[in-house]
């Protein structure tokens, strides 16, 4: 009896002891719109939820909001650095079979690559959202079909 109260004190013990990892932390306060260098990260040993573990998944990625010097960083306050700035005039694109279909935009926000952004057509003065591309361009129309 006092053998299995022990050993379910000790499953219980070893089950719910908290487990530490290191967690990427500000080495400064980084503003916002900022592309994230190596030397404004560092390691702490401690767990935070939906942060990160590895200083190179950060290196490169551009800060949405001021991230505060010590405090772990968040996914969802970085992205990818921005390719075009609010106002900017992009290609917007629309491709569908063989239809191929290009106009003049302005964008109404900043965006990355990959990251959808709205813009609105210069021509017909619509608002549209699409897709940045890595070349700088807005992807609108339906998504291209699925390989499997």
């Amino acid at each position: 009896m006092i053998r299995s109260v022990l050993l379910l004190l000790v499953l219980t013990w070893t089950t719910t002891a908290p487990t530490w990892a290191e967690v990427v932390v500000a080495a400064r306060t980084i503003p916002g719109k900022t592309l994230i260098r190596e030397s404004d990260l560092m390691l702490l040993p401690e767990t935070a939820p939906d942060s990160f573990s590895e200083i190179s998944e950060l290196v490169g990625l551009e800060t949405r909001v001021a991230i505060y010097k010590g405090r772990p960083i968040p996914r969802s306050a970085v992205g990818p650095a921005a390719v075009i700035e609010r106002n900017q005039i992009v290609t917007l694109i629309y491709r569908h079979g063989g239809l191929l279909m290009t106009a003049e935009a302005r964008a109404l926000g900043r965006a990355g690559v990959g990251d959808t952004l709205r813009v609105m057509n210069i021509a017909s003065r619509k608002t549209v959202s699409g897709t940045v591309s890595g070349d700088g361009s807005v992807i609108v129309g339906p998504p291209p079909p699925r390989r499997e």
